[in-house]
């Protein structure tokens, strides 16, 4: 309607008049930058990053391609070292520009907000002034180079605001289809240098072209299944255990016939509450059980764990009403301990780092690949105390004669997405009691 096209979707200009022999006529030079491995690897040399932060092949790669094109949708899972990757963009436009270039970083939730300026601050990145993180309540105008802020605390600003900065970066860009993060994406009309990080795309088309519109290409940067090959990340391996409910369950689910009722039938059954619970205290190390619904699964859960587990072994609640400083304070108490359990809602499996979860277990049912491979990162990190992990995923088998329940098909795209990323899997089934 307008005749504008969101420069990110270029190449797919390209593509269609190419099949169609139109000719494309270019008034502006879209051409990529000249940067070479040689080059790359001398100004990362200048930065004195500790050697244990010593940029690995994909991220050098990923860098250099960065400053080649400008513009790019990195799909970076779960510790592959973006946080560096980004670091290294960082650097080098405030090197070239000589530190005239304001940096803006977008992140999903305040933890990350936090947690990155702890990994620059790692690398080198800590003298005063520098950087800025806003969260709710802190001031939006600031000197600093670098700002990293949640886009909830910035989306109602105006479009003067955003003019200042050249060079913008999305962190978990998959939550970027939102109109109000779109919206930011418009109004920073100077940032030439545009640059997403995300660990999964949820598949749609449209999601896809939303996100390369505002960042640019797709680039892989390397794959989990590589990642665990090559020892960056644990072992891993997935067991789904389908629990069988009784005649009784599969009839009254199947009566109701609404996806609703259905999950408000599982995470209320006690006898299923009560299997999960045995589960994670029959399991050795750091042990995850991931929520959906707060009052009517998780609080439950919890309070059915508490109250059985010993005395020497810790067990932590997180959910959306923890306030961010306690969620990240659990998250460093967490790290310090090697047989603990945490009970936590979805708000944990975004970003959050934690490297020496043992296990991890699915509590609620879903079919969302971003949500399944975000859950899943969690548990892939390498520690010294934890070289192996696995997920457990509960499953409920609702069927009633030839109509299978909505739950255990969603079971189903779960697998689908296991054999995709190549992780190792079984199916284990097991009948699930009432008690009488």
């Amino acid at each position: 309607m307008t005749g504008i096209l969101y420069f990110g979707l270029l190449y797919a200009v390209e593509c269609f008049a190419k099949e169609r022999d139109y000719e494309v006529e270019y008034i502006d030079d879209f051409s990529a930058e000249e940067f070479s491995v040689k080059e790359a690897e001398e100004f990362i040399k200048t930065l004195n990053i500790p050697v244990q932060y010593t940029p690995r092949d994909y991220q050098l790669d990923a860098f250099i391609h960065a400053v080649r094109d400008r513009r790019v949708l990195f799909l970076s899972p779960t510790a592959s070292g973006k946080s560096l990757i980004i670091y290294l963009i960082i650097r080098y436009y405030q090197h070239v520009a000589n530190g005239e270039t304001k940096f803006l970083i977008i992140v999903p939730t305040t933890n990350l907000v936090s947690q990155l300026a702890g990994d620059f601050a790692d690398y080198g990145f800590s003298a005063p002034g520098l950087l800025h993180g806003i969260t709710g309540g802190v001031a939006k105008q600031t000197d600093s180079l670098v700002t990293i802020s949640t886009w909830q605390s910035i989306y109602r600003m105006d479009k003067k605001y955003f003019q200042q900065f050249k060079v913008v970066i999305g962190d978990e860009a998959h939550l970027f289809q939102a109109k109000s993060l779109i919206g930011i994406l418009t109004k920073c009309e100077n940032a030439i240098c545009r640059f997403g990080f995300t660990g999964t795309l949820d598949g749609s088309k449209t999601h896809k072209l939303v996100l390369e519109g505002n960042f640019g290409p797709v680039r892989q940067v390397t794959s989990t299944s590589v990642l665990i090959r090559e020892g960056h990340l644990s072992d891993f391996n997935v067991k789904g255990i389908v629990l069988r409910h009784s005649e009784i369950g599969c009839r009254e689910v199947a009566r109701r016939k609404n996806y609703q009722d259905e999950i408000d039938y599982i995470v209320t059954k006690t006898e299923r509450n009560q299997f999960i619970c045995n589960l994670a205290l029959s399991l050795k190390g750091n042990t995850l059980i991931l929520f959906q619904y707060v009052d009517k699964h998780g609080k439950t859960l919890y309070d059915l764990i508490a109250k059985s587990v010993s005395d020497d072994r810790k067990v932590f609640y997180v959910s959306g009403n923890v306030q961010a400083e306690e969620r990240d304070a659990i998250r460093r108490a967490v790290e310090c301990e090697t047989n603990c359990i945490v009970v936590a809602s979805l708000v944990f499996a975004t970003g959050i780092n934690i490297v020496n979860l043992r296990s991890v277990i699915f509590s609620s049912p879903s079919k969302s690949r971003i949500r399944v491979l975000q859950s899943i990162g969690r548990v892939l990190r390498r520690s010294q105390t934890s070289t192996r992990a696995e997920l457990f995923d509960i499953a409920d088998d609702l069927s009633f004669k030839s109509r299978k329940n909505y739950t255990l098909l969603h079971f189903m795209e779960r697998i689908k997405i296991y054999a995709q990323e190549k992780f190792p899997y079984k199916i284990y089934t097991v009948k699930l009691k009432d008690r009488k």
